[in-house]
C-alpha cells in the first residue's frame, strides 16, 4: 500500500496523497483540512522523523482553515488543532483550550485538565503530555494549550482530530454552559455535574433524585422503560441517578446534585435489571458511576443513537394503573421530556412491512 504521506529530503517538499504541501514563514507543514481523511496517523509520523534529520524544527503540522480551493500558506488563518511530533518520535495533538477560572500555576492547570478530562482520555487510551497555561489571557474565558498523544495504529488524522475537537468541545461546554448528550457524559465523569443545575430534561436527558429499587420487579420495570424510551428515540439519550429536580411550568429543571449510595456491584445491577427486561439488548449500552464521596456518587445511563432497525425495543413488563403487568410488553419513546407510547397502528405498520419485505422482498407503500 503506498505511503499516503512523502516527504523528499532531497528538495525538502511533502506531498499529501499527491498534493504538494507547503511550509510556511515560521517552517511549520501546512495542509488541507482534506488530507485529514485519507492521512494515515503512523504514515506522517515517519515522515516527520526523517524530515528531523533535515531540520530539527520541523516538528509541527497546521491544518488550513482557507476554502478547500484556496491554499497559502502563511498567509491565512490556520486550525486550532494542530499535530506535533514528540520527542520520542511519536504523534500527538496540540490545541486550545478554554476555562473559565483563572490559572497561572502549571500543575494546578494540569490538574484540573486531568479531572475534567480523565474520563474522555481514559476511553480512547490517550495520555496528557503538557498543559501550557497562556499568560497573554486577562479574561475570560481563559485560554491554554495541551498536548495529548494518542495511539496511532490504524488511525487516520480525522480520527486524532476529532479526539481533539471532542476534548475542545467537553472544555467548551464546562466554560460556557452549552451542552449536548456527548459532552454531560463526560462532564459528569469529569466530575462536574454540577454544571448541569439549571438544564432541563429534555428529549436525551433524564435525571433521578434516588435509585430504581432493583429488588422489585416495579424498579427493574422502571429502569428498563426509562432507558428503553431513549432506545426508541432518534438521538439516545442520558439517565444519570443522583440529581434531583424542580417542577417548573412545562416540565422539570435539574436544581441540585444529590448522590446516591454507591458500591461496587451498582453498575452490575442495573445492567442485570436492562439485559433481562429489553429487547434487544441496546447497542453500545454502558452504565458508569463516579463517586463523588465515600461510598457515594452518581450513575449514569448512556444510550447512544439505535440502529431504525433494531426498533421498537421492547420492554418485558409494565406499570399499569400502579399496579405491575409483568406479562404485558411496553414499548415507549420518549418526546421532549415526556414519554409517548407506541400505537397499536405504528407497532402494526413495522410488522406489516418486515413481513412484506421477507415474502416479496419490497415494502408496500403506505395508504
Amino acid at each position: 500500500m503506498p505511503a499516503t504521506v512523502r516527504y523528499r529530503s532531497d528538495d525538502n517538499t511533502w506531498y499529501f496523497g499527491g498534493e504538494l504541501r507547503l511550509l510556511d514563514d515560521a517552517g511549520a507543514l501546512v495542509i488541507k483540512r482534506s488530507d485529514l481523511a485519507v492521512t494515515t496517523a503512523t504514515d506522517l509520523a515517519r515522515a516527520l522523523r526523517q524530515a528531523e534529520y533535515n531540520d530539527p524544527e520541523s516538528d509541527h503540522v497546521l491544518i488550513d482553515l482557507a476554502p478547500e480551493e484556496e491554499y497559502s500558506p502563511g498567509q491565512g488563518l490556520v486550525d486550532p488543532i494542530s499535530f506535533v511530533l514528540l520527542d520520542d518520535g511519536n504523534l500527538a495533538i496540540r490545541f486550545y483550550f478554554t476555562s473559565n477560572d483563572c490559572i497561572d500555576d502549571q500543575s494546578q492547570l494540569h490538574t484540573m485538565f486531568k479531572r475534567l478530562a480523565g474520563p474522555l482520555l481514559g476511553r480512547v487510551r490517550a495520555r496528557l503530555v503538557t498543559v501550557e497555561v497562556d499568560d497573554y489571557s486577562s479574561t475570560e474565558p481563559y485560554s491554554h494549550t495541551a498536548v495529548v498523544s494518542i495511539p496511532v495504529r490504524s488511525k487516520t488524522l480525522e480520527q486524532l482530530y476529532e479526539t481533539a475537537a471532542s476534548l475542545v468541545a467537553l472544555f467548551e461546554a464546562a466554560a460556557t454552559g452549552n451542552l449536548t448528550r456527548e459532552t454531560v457524559v463526560d462532564l459528569v465523569l469529569g466530575g462536574r455535574a454540577d454544571l448541569l443545575i439549571g438544564l432541563p430534561e429534555g428529549p436525551w436527558l433524564d435525571v433521578k433524585s434516588q435509585h430504581y429499587d432493583l429488588t422489585l420487579d416495579r424498579g427493574k420495570i422502571s429502569l428498563a422503560e426509562a432507558v428503553s424510551r431513549f432506545c426508541n428515540a432518534e438521538e439516545g439519550g442520558i439517565v444519570v441517578v443522583g440529581m434531583d429536580t424542580k417542577r417548573i411550568p412545562g416540565g422539570e429543571l435539574i436544581k441540585s446534585v444529590r448522590p446516591v449510595p454507591l458500591d461496587t456491584a451498582t453498575a452490575r445491577r442495573y445492567r442485570q435489571a436492562i439485559e433481562n427486561r429489553i429487547f434487544p439488548f441496546p447497542a453500545a449500552l454502558k452504565i458508569q458511576t463516579v463517586e463523588t464521596s465515600s461510598g457515594h456518587g452518581l450513575v449514569v445511563v448512556s444510550v447512544p443513537p439505535q440502529d431504525e432497525e433494531l426498533k421498537p425495543f421492547l420492554v418485558h413488563g409494565a406499570i399499569v394503573g400502579g399496579r405491575v403487568e409483568g406479562a404485558y410488553i411496553s414499548i415507549l419513546r420518549r418526546s421532549g421530556e415526556d414519554s409517548i407510547p407506541i400505537t397499536a397502528q405504528q407497532i402494526h405498520s413495522t410488522l406489516a412491512a418486515g413481513r412484506a419485505l421477507l415474502r416479496r422482498g419490497e415494502i408496500p407503500p403506505v395508504i
